[in-house]
């Protein structure tokens, strides 16, 4: 595991953390901590007016550690995984999201946290946590508030993966561009940066408030919703079996 780096551009004024474990930068519980920490110590004062959120390598996330995904690991990865979200929302700046290759699973549930979302043209984006027979609890509330509920559970429910280009039309993503963190600079530089940065961030928070509360309230029961009914069924655990085996899930719809 190799943490994420953190460092600045432009005076200071755009913090930038980047994913840094090539080529699939999958979110395992060590890398989750680390980025949790990263995130934390990006602190509440100084001349930052925004976050870029990147990864090295040609994909964003291929998603959390699917063997963390087994009943005995899965509680401890749920808790991991959503501290490292409240962290990304609770920076408190507007965040920009550069996603490459593949946005999958918790890769694109942590995009989902940023203000603005701009792709690739390579990119493919999903939430195929139901080919596993396990759900994805932040996106289950987060991709609504961007899609609408109907194309929010199509995604979900499918499982099925996207290009850019439908991301694009649906919503989900704000740009495509061929260098995408060009595109995403850009934005910051001219709609951003020239604002006070102790203004950005009461105003970043005051756009999060419901969205920060609804969380609050609604992630818990939905971690009591994985871990005490999903983990329960007996396709769960031959979800994560068969894709560590490469083979086909047989299911027993129990």
């Amino acid at each position: 595991m190799t943490p994420p780096r953190v460092s600045s551009l432009d005076d200071g004024r755009i913090a930038r953390v980047e994913l840094a474990d090539p080529p699939r930068n999958v979110l395992d519980g060590a890398t989750l901590d680390a980025l949790t920490a990263a995130l934390r110590g990006l602190g509440q004062h100084g001349p930052a007016r925004a976050l870029l959120l990147t990864a090295e390598g040609p994909n964003f996330s291929f998603g959390a550690s699917v063997p963390e995904h087994a009943p005995e690991q899965a509680p401890l990865m749920l808790t991991r995984f959503h501290e490292a979200i409240r962290a990304a929302l609770d920076v408190s700046l507007p965040t920009v999201a550069v996603l490459r290759g593949q946005c999958l699973g918790g890769g694109l549930e942590l995009a989902l946290t940023a203000t603005r979302l701009v792709a690739a043209p390579s990119a493919r984006l999903g939430q195929p946590e139901i080919r596993l027979a396990a759900l994805a609890p932040v996106a289950s509330l987060l991709l609504p508030h961007r899609l609408g509920q109907a194309r929010a559970e199509a995604l979900l429910l499918s499982g099925r993966v996207i290009t850019a280009a439908e991301a694009l039309t649906l919503g989900l993503v704000d740009e495509v561009a061929d260098d995408p963190e060009a595109a995403a600079l850009a934005w910051l530089r001219e709609h951003i940066l020239g604002h006070s940065a102790a203004a950005l961030r009461l105003a970043t928070r005051a756009a999060r408030w419901a969205l920060r509360r609804e969380l609050d309230l609604l992630l818990p029961e939905l971690e009591l919703l994985y871990r005490d009914q999903l983990l329960a069924t007996r396709d769960a655990a031959e979800g994560v079996r068969a894709f560590v085996e490469r083979r086909t899930p047989t299911w027993s719809d129990r």
